[in-house]
């Protein structure tokens, strides 16, 4: 009965203590025995445990005895990174409550605000907690403070927990029966499911995380995606315990995974609805639903030239177990072939090349990251730049819009002054400032080229790191930019070339040749380094040849044998300097993508 089913989520920033918590209800329902090493059993992708943040989503359902009566407790763990957040809102849109999860050492940062507003959109019954107070007792009434301030909440209803101790998990554990509610749906409807996640099975195809909203799933039912119109066979069912469980159907209100024998996982979308699909045409989808859209853009080669069929396997089988990278071939002179991919964020860059690596065994050259800008021609034409090698001439150019988003910062007083510094150098706009105790929660309009490129880096170097980030993605702005190319000897060299704002353009250009000059080998001729807008140079540096004394084995004697061999060289190293081609090696285009 779904009168006995509670359906949650934890809403928590990184390294507030969502997985121990998990790992202690895991325990104190008897769902993992008390000895067994629990620790990051839901953060099942080896890059998740070593950074502590979870990227996919591991549901688990609990059984919790309370007054003689078994409850189903379902847990949907929720993506940790702000990269993330369309995951987050589908996995919150899964669930009746959340757990509201805060560090006693850290008060409440800019993720929380984020998701918890989010939470509170959709409806979600919260229940705030107070975690680790073992480590800081002294600190929790101001974090009680900061949650009557920040969100409205009662000081009786806030629960204060150690997850490390186990304090409180008890009352944690009846406090999520009796304040969060059942769920709802219609038990006789026509079957009706939400797809918050998928992962990918060499034997059972995409299995698809789901939520029964109405009626019930069984295993021979001939089940359908709305959204794509696919047919689905279903191969098999089941619930989580935390691994895979098969059951004979899923009723109204739980929560667990059908594997559909799928093979392509972009046909699973996170938000889609599952149905049966005699009833396909006259079920209404359950809304919120939107295709993973990239942000981020970048290139990625082959570090051998002649290892591309490696790197595009390797790039397909990724495919098959994350759906919202988007792939296209490119083709340039310095790095040979290779694939545009697109990210829904920084982090989601990284965590792929880093996939690539460690799964695949492929090393590979990731090019610095771009925004997909818009570009309006002068005949009324509409056109998506994904590269700056995209861009058209600029007297065909009206206008050029970059994607902005909404930034959320949350910072102790004594670095807003810095904080703010920071926020004008990057073009941000201020929208509002609200204080959160001894915190201040500031709101800056950004451009996401700005965000992309270093921003989170030196934010934490003016707040000493004290200071959390979190976005979202708002309509376009125009912006006065142009592509800025970088020429070794002359020739272009297309991964290094970057679109930017004009008032910066000279400054970004005399950083990035004198960056190239400190990296770049010696060679056997003088190389000039140049920074150009369209035919004009903007900035050049010039790297000294690398001397070979060819008077060496001369012994005295007659001076003009000295002349001859010094003006053979001199003519040697103008011919190789006509004709030569500057090879980077990889370690080179990788310090200079972080320039």
């Amino acid at each position: 009965m779904k009168a006995y089913i509670r359906n949650f989520s934890i809403i928590a920033h990184i390294d507030h203590g969502k997985t121990t918590l998990t790992d202690q209800l895991l325990k104190r329902t008897g769902t993992v025995s008390p000895l067994e090493d629990a620790q990051r059993i839901l953060d099942s992708n080896p890059i998740e445990k070593e950074r502590g943040i979870t990227i996919k989503l591991a549901p688990v359902t609990m059984i919790y005895k309370l007054k003689a009566i078994s409850y189903k407790l379902n847990l949907i763990d929720t993506p940790g990174h702000v990269d993330f957040s369309y995951e987050v809102s589908r996995s919150l849109a899964a669930c009746e409550g959340a757990l509201l999860l805060v560090d006693a050492t850290q008060g409440i940062q800019a993720q929380t605000v984020a998701h918890t507003r989010e939470a509170l959109d959709l409806g979600l019954v919260l229940l705030p907690a107070i975690n680790k107070i073992d480590l800081a007792r002294e600190r929790v009434n101001d974090v009680i403070d900061q949650l009557e301030e920040t969100f409205g909440f009662k000081k009786e209803d806030i629960l204060l927990i150690s997850a490390k101790t186990g304090e409180g998990i008890d009352e944690l554990l009846q406090e999520i029966v009796n304040r969060l509610p059942p769920p709802g749906g219609e038990e006789d409807a026509p079957p009706r499911a939400l797809v918050f996640n998928s992962i990918f099975d060499t034997h059972l195809g995409v299995i698809a995380f789901i939520r029964i909203v109405d009626g019930q799933i069984t295993d021979q039912q001939s089940l359908t995606l709305i959204a794509d119109q696919s047919p689905v066979s279903v191969k098999e069912i089941g619930i989580f315990t935390p691994n895979r469980k098969s059951v004979e159907k899923l009723n109204t209100g739980e929560v667990g995974y059908v594997a559909t024998g799928l093979k392509d996982m972009r046909i699973v979308r996170v938000g889609d609805t599952l149905t049966e699909m005699l009833a396909a045409k006259s079920i209404q989808p359950l809304p919120g639903f939107r295709s993973p859209k990239p942000v981020v853009y970048a290139d990625i080669f082959p570090t051998q030239e002649g290892n591309f069929n490696e790197l595009k396997r390797a790039v397909e089988r990724l495919k098959l177990t994350d759906a919202a990278i988007a792939i296209a071939q490119t083709q340039t002179k310095t790095l040979g072939a290779g694939f545009r991919l697109g990210f829904l964020g920084l982090f989601h860059s990284e965590i792929t090349k880093e996939r690539l690596q460690r799964e695949q065994g492929v090393e590979t050259i990731l090019t610095k990251p771009t925004v997909e800008y818009e570009v309006i021609t002068k005949n009324g034409e509409k056109l998506s730049i994904k590269h700056p090698s995209d861009l058209p001439d600029p007297s065909q150019i009206n206008e050029i819009m970059e994607p902005m988003v909404i930034v959320i910062v949350v910072t102790p007083r004594s670095y807003l002054g810095p904080l703010m510094q920071l926020f004008q150098e990057r073009r941000g706009i201020y929208q509002n400032t609200h204080y959160i105790g001894e915190q201040v929660q500031v709101v800056y309009e950004l451009p996401l080229a700005e965000l992309i490129s270093g921003f989170v880096d030196q934010l934490k170097s003016v707040s000493h790191g004290f200071a959390s980030l979190d976005y979202k993605h708002i309509d376009s702005k125009p912006v006065d930019a142009l592509k800025l190319s970088i020429l070794l000897n002359h020739q272009e060299v297309e991964p290094l070339a970057r679109i930017v704002v004009r008032q910066y353009a000279q400054r970004e250009g005399k950083a990035i040749v004198e960056r190239l000059k400190e990296v770049l080998p010696k060679q056997l001729f003088a190389v000039p380094i140049q920074a150009a807008i369209g035919g004009k140079i903007i900035a050049r540096e010039t790297k000294a040849a690398a001397r070979k004394d060819v008077t060496a084995k001369l012994y005295g004697g007659d001076r003009t044998r000295r002349m001859k061999l010094l003006e053979k060289q001199k003519k040697g190293k103008q011919k190789l300097a006509q004709l030569g081609r500057i090879s980077l090696p990889q370690e080179i285009f990788t310090q200079i993508m972080k320039a």
